[in-house]
């Protein structure tokens, strides 16, 4: 049986760190379901009580985050497409990306007149701007 192309390979096993993804549960701080003050938070938080059901696993509570819900070393940091971001400051830092690889955020810092020329040279090398 003839090998896949590396490339080939990478986009399923992509696709299924994708559908991973959704599967994941989403991480609620204890008792952000009773109070307000937390519910508005809902910004993960180790339970570390002495009785605290959550930090115990008792059937019944929201499960906690263990390094087993992580993602594949090589697609951490990428971006959904599969491409790796990089972020630009100014439109001669475009020059060395390729566009099967890379895909360009526009930093925050930048103004509106130098972002137009970025997203111009952009286009014109095929890149991807995200933002």
């Amino acid at each position: 049986m003839p090998e896949r192309p590396r490339q080939v390979r990478e986009k399923r096993s992509l696709q299924r760190r994708l559908a991973r993804r959704r599967d994941k549960p989403r991480f609620l701080r204890y008792l952000s379901w009773r109070f307000w003050k937390f519910e508005r938070r809902e910004y993960w938080r180790k339970p570390k009580g002495n009785d605290n059901k959550m930090r115990l696993q008792v059937k019944g509570y929201p499960p906690i985050v263990k390094s087993g819900y992580g993602t594949d070393k090589r697609f951490r940091g990428l971006h959904p497409s599969g491409l790796e971001p990089v972020i630009v400051h100014n439109p001669r830092e475009l020059e060395g990306l390729d566009r099967e690889k890379h895909i360009v955020y526009i930093a925050s810092s930048v103004g509106l007149k130098k972002r137009m020329q970025i997203r111009q040279k952009a286009q014109q090398l095929g890149l991807r701007v995200a933002n």
